[in-house]
């Protein structure tokens, strides 16, 4: 039985190696040219895993995967250690030639290092022409130099199936290098890629290179021989490829003189493409090399696989020397393993990523949108998110090019952000047990920065009103999506308890009337002093989340207390907030003789509590109405005045969109510059207060952009809407920045996931997995949908006073369905909840 366990398995893996070398098209949404290639930096990773990245010329960048970021480098400072790839080639009877697999240098690296090293891996040839596609997870350059007799096609990806979070946390990256031969002639092709064991760099004696050949995958296990270390570089990584002939290796390099490291390499290389092992003596280099040696025909393609795998169990909490571990490296026992688990299964992963790819371009929602809500999806798996052995799910604001920026997992933050739970619900509903279950006290107080390890997790004490309204808010969409009631009750208790501390002796809304009008901490990092938009909308959703929450649960009372401050708080806001053109911000000074408890102050505060700084007043705020864009979201409708809604986004776009920033002055972060256009963060048409002074105004952040353009989607201000959208998509080309991670507060920044946002105002997606029912917008075509839980698309066809839906699951997961409402049109309800697992067919006929 075993041996034919065995050989059974050998068969699995040649059926999933021929799978993968028949060059499998990859769907693309997006192609940069040569000039718009520099600044591409796609990570290719697992959720939780970290991440390695594929440059827009090829080469491999941002090795973020030993526990913190490392941007802009590869392990090391010394661009002499950067890992590569390069090809050999010789066409019979021709002359051999040898490139490394990247195009050239950026122009702007020419002299910015005056110690001569301009770039990762300056000094190796590189082909003269680089261009970029991209449908996020897939990355492919295309590598062509009149010069070389071939052309080079670098694909590489990681598996992101929607729902699926164990099949989108696989710490590897594969990489494949379609060859193509330009010539009449047969050619000797070799490709081949070299790193270097920095493996607890500062035991890199004991670093060890063996060359392992298991169940149909060869290549180089690289670790460290001490047998357990708590340093966060300590672990494991291999380079291998499941190809079965022509496969050479170097576990060790000989250095001539130091630091030339790479010219014993490049000399064995280049001269048949085949690698020279060697035993390690005393001045060696623990570099690992693999190559694999191909014969093309005139004409022909062929593929050269390789997977990169690492396994780094010693994250530290945020900027501290305290273990706190990783999730996904209990899941295998080393790199090797992780390569050995994940082999088998990659052409049925290949397969299902395209699925997903596919349904989600393949949809009539714009191309700026698709771009927008797709590229910033890879957010979930940078270094800007991690996973604890306990499966909890954390995260930073962003990431920094050595560090991760702003800890805690801030809920203030990823309030805004609607990818996480419409594509990985499992990992949302972590989130709010982490915010409720750990992070909120029995006085309701929500730390909105969480601690670690969890046992500390309300440590901080310190509460955000926008982040902890928001986050009743989420806790209301979540229950819906996932329609777990048992979620709902675990974590009432301390829901009703956050919302009931808003109304404390000297808290937000002390006197119980429905307004925000104490001490509001909020996004920005100040105190606002008095009602605030922002803070005050949010208020009234989680008014209206809490009450319908409550009533579902029979506590009767407290739904009708929430319901009665929501409508007496919405009438006042329409009343007092509101200036003809937008809501604004009513400074109201700390009159009270009682400090102000240290919960409420948290960020930049006022000298005098008299006299507020940095108070943001009559200004027209980019974000004011996200309150009114959650309720969207959550089905509730208006939280105030629909015409008033309106108007103000209408003003948000007069006042605070600039079609150019060439004459604006920013005292501030730059994040956008020149030519460039986009929503600033707050204008003053009035007038700025002096108190609204050291306010961060004049930037420009992306998630608060997307925040006011999906608001606009939602009024059917469609142009103005992606308008915003296609501006931040045409700062992020590729030339100017990277398409893959948009910058607020450090890179692949949380809130820039708010993309996601404007797939839902387009469509009016809503899913209740409370009530089994699906709702979207009456829309010829083709759409998307996902409900955290499995995905699929709804196809729509008009004929008189009818509508033909064909509705799709392609997810792993069959969808609950009872009622599915077309807004505004009609619905069809079936006799009882439906489990579909593949297509269905109905018609729709006019109210």
């Amino acid at each position: 039985m075993k041996n034919m366990r065995i050989v059974l398995g050998m068969a699995f893996l040649v059926v999933s190696c021929q799978l993968c070398a028949q060059n499998v098209e990859w769907p693309i949404l997006k192609h940069y040219d040569k000039d718009h290639v520099n600044n591409i930096s796609l990570p290719i990773g697992g959720i939780g895993t970290g991440t390695i990245s594929l440059g827009g010329i090829g080469d491999l960048r941002d090795w973020n995967i030993m526990n913190k970021p490392a941007n802009g480098t590869a392990f090391s400072s010394s661009t002499n250690t950067s890992p590569f790839f390069a090809i050999y080639t010789k066409p019979e009877g021709g002359k051999a030639k040898t490139l490394g697999l990247m195009g050239p240098v950026p122009l702007y690296d020419y002299g910015s290092h005056s110690d001569g090293r301009v770039a990762n891996n300056h000094g190796i040839p590189r082909f003269r022409e680089a261009s970029f596609d991209a449908a996020y997870p897939f990355g492919q350059v295309n590598l062509s130099d009149a010069d070389m007799p071939v052309d080079v096609k670098i694909k590489a990806f990681n598996p992101f199936l929607p729902a699926n979070v164990d099949d989108s946390s696989i710490p590897i990256f594969i990489l494949r290098y379609e060859v193509k031969n330009k010539t009449n002639k047969n050619m000797e092709v070799s490709v081949s890629g070299s790193i270097l064991n920095v493996i607890d760099r500062d035991g890199a004696l004991d670093n060890k290179n063996l060359f392992r050949e298991e169940n149909g995958i060869r290549g180089v296990f690289m670790h460290n021989e001490q047998e357990k270390s708590t340093k966060r570089t300590w672990g494991t990584m291999a380079l291998t490829t499941p190809e079965q002939t022509g496969i050479s290796h170097q576990t060790a390099m000989s250095v001539p003189k130091s630091p030339r490291d790479m010219f014993a390499f490049w000399k064995d290389f280049s001269t048949d493409g085949v690698l020279i092992d060697k035993e390690f003596e005393n001045g060696d280099v623990n570099r690992a090399s693999l190559a694999v040696k191909k014969t093309l025909a005139p004409g022909e393609s062929k593929e050269f696989q390789f997977y990169i795998t690492w396994h780094f169990p010693n994250r530290l909490g945020w900027n501290s020397q305290e273990l706190v571990g990783n999730y996904y490296t209990t899941q295998y026992t080393d790199a090797w393993d992780v390569v050995a688990q994940t082999h088998p299964r990659v052409a049925a992963l290949e397969k299902k990523t395209i699925d997903f790819v596919d349904a989600f371009i393949d949809t009539n929602i714009p191309e700026t949108v698709k771009e927008a809500a797709l590229f910033n999806m890879s957010t979930l798996r940078t270094e800007t998110c991690f996973r604890t052995p306990d499966g909890m799910f954390y995260s930073w604001e962003g990431i920094n090019d050595d560090g991760g920026s702003c800890w805690g997992s801030c809920n203030h933050v990823w309030n805004y952000e609607q990818t996480t739970p419409f594509i990985f619900g499992e990992l949302a509903q972590l989130q709010r047990k982490l915010e409720f279950g750990h992070a909120t006290n029995d006085d309701g107080v929500m730390s909105f920065r969480v601690s670690l390890p969890i046992e500390k997790a309300n440590d901080y004490e310190k509460a955000a009103a926008d982040g902890q309204m928001g986050t009743i808010v989420k806790m209301y969409r979540d229950w819906q999506l996932s329609g777990d009631d048992d979620l709902l009750k675990e974590l009432w208790p301390k829901v009703k308890k956050a919302m009931e501390f808003s109304w404390v002796e000297g808290g937000w809304d002390a006197d119980k009337d429905g307004i925000m009008e104490g001490v509001l901490h909020y996004t920005l990092d100040v105190e606002n002093y008095g009602p605030n938009p922002q803070v005050q909308l949010w208020y009234l959703c989680a008014l209206k989340a809490t009450a319908k929450m409550a009533d579902y649960l029979g506590d009767t009372n407290f739904a009708k207390t929430c319901d009665k401050l929501f409508k007496n708080g919405s009438t006042w806001t329409d009343e007092n907030l509101f200036n003809g053109e937008y809501y604004e911000h009513i400074i109201s000074p700390w009159e009270s003789e009682e400090p102000i408890s240290p919960i409420f102050l948290v960020g930049a505060g006022a000298k005098d509590p008299k006299k507020p700084d940095y108070q943001i007043g009559n200004g027209c705020l980019v974000d004011q109405l996200v309150g009114q864009y959650m309720a969207h979201i959550c089905d509730f409708g208006y939280l105030v005045d629909e015409e008033k809604v309106k108007t103000t986004l209408e003003s948000i776009m007069k006042y605070n969109y600039k079609s150019s920033l060439s004459g604006h002055f920013n005292n501030n972060r730059t994040y956008a510059l020149g030519d460039e256009a986009g929503l600033i963060m707050a204008s003053f048409p009035k007038g700025m207060n002096p108190s609204s002074e050291g306010l961060p105004v004049g930037e420009l952040m992306t998630g608060f952009e997307y925040t006011a353009a999906n608001g606009m989607l939602y009024e059917g201000m469609q142009q103005d809407g992606l308008k915003v959208i296609e501006d931040i998509r045409d700062r992020y080309d590729g030339l100017k920045r990277n398409p893959f991670g948009e910058i607020e507060c450090g890179r692949h920044y949380a809130r820039a996931m708010t993309a996601y946002g404007a797939v839902l105002a387009l469509t009016g997606f809503h899913y209740s997995g409370v009530e089994n029912s699906m709702k979207f917008k009456p829309l010829e075509g083709n759409y998307f949908w996902a409900n955290g839980a499995t995905y699929g698309t709804v196809t729509q066809k008009k004929n008189g006073n009818k509508i033909s839906v064909t509705l799709k699951v392609l997810g792993d997961k069959p969808l609950d369905l009872k009622i599915f409402e077309l807004e505004g049109y009609g619905k069809h309800t079936f006799r009882k909840v439906n489990q579909i697992s593949n297509n269905i067919e109905f018609t729709i006929s006019k109210n």
